[in-house]
């Protein structure tokens, strides 16, 4: 059984950081591209990055370029999402996802395995 868990949300002031972690069982991480994805309360879900297979390849939204930092560790099947000057407007679910695609996608629907996600806010 696939799951990915989420971890590392909370509340935080702007500017601040947090680090998002995804961790991964019931699947070889390696064989997948990840992605984050952001859901704010009355809003779609949205696209935050991507990194494909072999991590050396990320790809971010506009909103989040130069912020926001893709990573992972195949060794520890885990993704992580570091997160700096983060602004009141990044409050959301954040969502890690994995597609067995070799290309990434920014549609959600393209993802094959979501976790429940991890509540992110920041404060003005």
């Amino acid at each position: 059984q696939v799951q990915l868990v989420e971890s590392g949300g909370g509340l935080v002031q702007a500017g601040g950081s947090l680090r998002l972690s995804c961790a991964a069982s019931g699947l070889t991480l390696s064989r997948y591209t990840m992605a984050w994805f952001r859901q704010a309360p009355g809003e779609e879900r949205e696209f935050v990055g991507a990194i494909n297979k072999n991590a050396d390849m990320q790809h971010y939204a506009g909103s989040v370029r130069g912020r926001f930092t893709i990573s992972r560790d195949n060794a520890k099947n885990t993704v992580y999402l570091q997160m700096i000057s983060l602004k009141p407007e990044d409050t959301a679910v954040y969502y890690c996802a994995a597609d067995d695609s070799s290309v990434w996608s920014t549609a959600w629907q393209t993802y094959i395995y979501w976790g429940k996600g991890t509540q992110v806010t920041v404060s003005s």
